[in-house]
């Protein structure tokens, strides 16, 4: 390595005596030892446009497929072009109507919500207020949880 070491903070002289180091070393001399053997090749004119390979519009290659990239992306949609196939889905059916047990689900998640948020409404203190609001609160998601329907397996599976 080189006896003489460079200030750390001159970055440009830094590299150049790593870049030195290595060329003592034999570091890079293979490449200029091939470019003596071959000989100097002067470099077509290059046009001023790249020219674009030309391809059969039959002929797709399976990794670049049969169209550019803007086309695909920028072009227009080849779906919308096609109206003779026009899907028309069914209407939906009807909502169910809610039974009583819903609306008793409802009034009991209002109530405990109005009870927690604002007890002052009702007439009640926080202290009767906070406890009454919880308990309303777990009692509607306890009754939302027992009108779940469990429906017959399918069969496809192991039940345990």
């Amino acid at each position: 390595m080189n006896s003489r070491v460079p200030d750390p903070d001159d970055v440009d002289a830094t590299f150049a005596a790593i870049v030195a180091d290595l060329r003592a070393e034999g570091v890079g001399l293979v490449d200029d030892i091939e470019t003596e053997r071959a000989p100097a090749r002067s470099e077509p004119d290059k046009p001023d446009k790249p020219a674009e390979p030309e391809k059969p519009a039959a002929e797709a290659n399976w990794r670049t497929g049969g169209t550019a990239w803007e086309d695909t992306v920028l072009g227009d949609d080849p779906a919308g072009s096609i109206d003779e196939e026009h899907y028309v889905p069914p209407e939906p059916p009807p909502l169910p109507r809610p039974g009583k047990g819903a609306f008793v689900v409802l009034l009991f998640f209002l109530a405990g919500l109005l009870l927690l948020i604002a007890p002052g409404v009702v007439g009640v203190s926080t202290t009767v207020a906070t406890p009454l609001g919880i308990l309303a609160l777990a009692v509607a998601i306890a009754l939302l949880l027992l009108r779940v329907k469990q429906g017959p397996t399918d069969g496809d599976g192991a039940q345990v």
